[in-house]
């Protein structure tokens, strides 16, 4: 192998931070010649400002420069022209036509809503942080925020305020927040709004871009955190996504478990399957041994036993009341990561290892185990 083709090799091997290929294989490499130890490289990036143009260039410069006897890398950028972009837009969804449903009954990711009847049970908190649970198990996790008027992902996950999503063309490259693809309305709104105030039609518009519009990849699981209640929202995902599974979150008491098993039956309406129940908030054992039921206690089994009148439905897990989920939520660290080893963490884990046991509910296949 000559020097350039060696310097080719090692540069399309980097990785494109964003769309997390090798940018040999988004044809984003060009010429490349090598003369003595000074190696030129070419390379397109696929818009004018790419977020990643610095770690790219870097990344290609460093590749360069491993290869045995170079001591010297020029790195010349350019971009993209349409029809490329074009061409990479195409490869990039496999050849499904633009604004199509890749989350179908066939395709391989499993999607998981997370739902509560009520709001204020921290079903946002528990999606981010099993989110980030399941990629640190080594699955490959996406994440809708389609609580569009209570948004509260981006912040939970300590995806800085003003960040957008990178757009080619027509295609949108969700932020990584802790191993999370992540997209949100909040990545949307102009400075100074923090209100939504549409309805039905732009609800579904949002949710239904956000689902076909963005750029996920490969992905084991896609989790959705639903709005409160069984509105616009909830019926929409239900028409777009009638196969998919539900977690119900709920707290320990009455108020809410007695609302929350409404979500889990409408989701049933639509097809959806409820896969088992979640306990947000439930006993905090204090540090010299005193248990604390400040929300009561037997909710979640309540709901659990309601809902398993025409199919099992399981309790999954009872999230303890804890501190440090509160805390990791307000400075952006998921408290699976800030505080492995307190007592929500644990639990929080521990449900993420039995939904990545747990297999495929409707169509009856395992997980796929995809890394990456």
């Amino acid at each position: 192998m000559s020097s350039a083709d060696s310097v080719r090799a090692a540069v399309a091997a980097v990785t494109d931070p964003e769309l997390r290929r090798p940018i040999g294989d988004l044809d984003m490499v060009r010429d490349i010649s090598v003369d003595g130890a000074h190696a030129h490289v070419a390379i397109v990036l696929t818009i004018v400002g790419c977020p990643a143009a610095a770690r790219i260039e870097t990344d290609v410069r460093a590749a360069a420069a491993s290869v045995p006897g170079i001591a010297e890398v020029d790195v010349e950028v350019g971009v993209m022209t349409p029809s490329e972009r074009k061409a990479l837009t195409e490869k990039l969804r496999d050849g499904r036509p633009p604004r199509q449903m890749p989350f179908g009954p066939d395709s391989l990711t499993r999607v998981i809503l997370v739902s509560s009847g009520k709001g204020g049970v921290g079903k946002s908190t528990v999606t981010a942080n099993l989110a980030v649970a399941l990629a640190a198990q080594g699955l490959s996790v996406g994440l809708v925020d389609a609580d569009v008027h209570g948004f509260s992902i981006p912040g939970l996950l300590g995806i800085p305020a003003g960040t957008q999503p990178t757009r080619i063309d027509d295609l949108m490259l969700p932020p990584v927040a802790h191993g999370v693809k992540t997209i949100s309305i909040g990545m949307f709104l102009r400075d100074g709004e923090a209100v939504v105030a549409w309805r039905g039609p732009m609800l579904h518009r949002t949710v239904q871009q956000f689902l076909t519009d963005v750029f996920f990849g490969d992905l084991d699981i896609l989790l959705i955190d639903m709005p409160p209640g069984t509105g616009d929202i909830a019926i929409s995902i239900g028409q777009l996504l009638p196969h998919a599974e539900v977690l119900v979150v709920t707290t320990p008491q009455a108020a809410a478990s007695d609302v929350a098993i409404r979500s889990g039956l409408v989701a049933r309406q639509t097809g959806q399957r409820v896969i088992g129940v979640v306990e947000n908030m439930g006993a905090l054992t204090l540090p010299d041994g005193t248990v604390v039921d400040l929300f009561g206690s037997g909710g979640g089994a309540a709901v659990a036993g309601a809902l398993s009148e025409t199919q099992s439905v399981p309790l999954l897990a009872s999230i303890p009341l804890s501190p440090a989920l509160r805390t990791g939520g307000d400075e952006g660290v998921p408290v699976v990561l800030s505080a492995p080893d307190d007592a929500a963490a644990v639990a929080i884990r521990e449900l993420a290892g039995s939904l990545a046991t747990q297999g495929r509910g409707l169509a009856g296949r395992s997980l796929p185990m995809t890394l990456g």
